[in-house]
């Protein structure tokens, strides 16, 4: 018994390393570049975490898992509009992401002193269904595609391939800045394009949870194109429509810009 127990002791300090979830060494600075170009790799890479560029609202969205930025309430509105830059080491070449996620809130928690918490909401959403007329999306066929061709963004137009139609709620909720539920009970995986006039409230930047850059100009719209809901419709045989729901929101208690490294 007596062996067990020192067996067991012995263990204890490599225990703790392997579940440590704190960086060895961060730093936090105001990002001081002025283009609005951002970076946030999903982990470290050699045993350095580095990204620049970054919202408060941005790492709070990718620490928690919060998948669109409408999601994220409360707060002083500089979360949103002040950009970061990050750089931190860890120990070791390679990082599972569940344990980087936890080292990041950590760090979140202690620089930024971030006190938040979960809450669900009743509040306006959509629900994606099939339109009267039928569905229009055509079951994919062929090879499977690569993962970067699974889904193509273009200014006002969306490519998808090989995809089931979460994927389209999803990019829907981004856009429209509501949850998108869908509700069309339709399981396949589907190859569709999605083309519309796009309206200046709609997607951009403010959707990932950066600031809006007033250098980035679009193309004007063309005026001959339908609305996104008409899109939905005409389009892919779907509907959008309006209604309350639960939505999950990630609520800021508190929280501080960070002290000098």
């Amino acid at each position: 018994m007596l062996r067990r127990f020192i067996l067991f002791a012995a263990a204890i300090p490599c225990l703790f390393a392997q579940s440590k979830k704190e960086f060895d060494v961060a730093t936090i600075k105001p990002n001081a570049e002025k283009d609005n170009r951002f970076m946030m790799p999903g982990g470290p890479q050699g045993g350095t975490y580095r990204a620049t560029g970054v919202t408060l609202k941005m790492l709070i969205m990718y620490a928690y898992r919060v998948p669109a930025a409408f999601q994220v309430s409360g707060g002083p509105s500089w979360i949103g509009t002040e950009r970061w830059d990050i750089q931190a080491k860890v120990d070791g070449e390679t990082t599972p992401r569940d344990r980087f996620v936890q080292m990041l809130r950590a760090l979140l928690e202690d620089r930024f002193q971030l006190k938040v918490r979960r809450e669900t909401k009743e509040m306006p959403v959509y629900k994606l269904v099939v339109a009267k007329s039928g569905s229009k999306l055509a079951l994919h066929s062929g090879d499977q595609p690569k993962p970067e061709d699974r889904l193509r963004m273009g200014f006002g137009s969306m490519r998808f391939q090989d995809s089931g139609l979460g994927a389209l709620a999803y990019q829907l909720s981004l856009q429209l800045g509501r949850k998108v539920i869908d509700k069309t009970g339709l399981t396949g995986e589907y190859d569709f394009t999605l083309e519309w006039a796009p309206e200046p409230c709609q997607g951009g930047l403010e959707s990932i949870g950066l600031p809006p850059d007033p250098n980035l100009k679009f193309p004007p719209a063309d005026p001959n194109s339908p609305s996104l809901f008409t899109a939905v419709q005409e389009q892919l045989g779907l509907k959008l429509e309006s209604q309350k729901g639960p939505v999950e929101m990630m609520v800021i208690d508190h929280v501080e810009r960070p002290s000098e490294n």
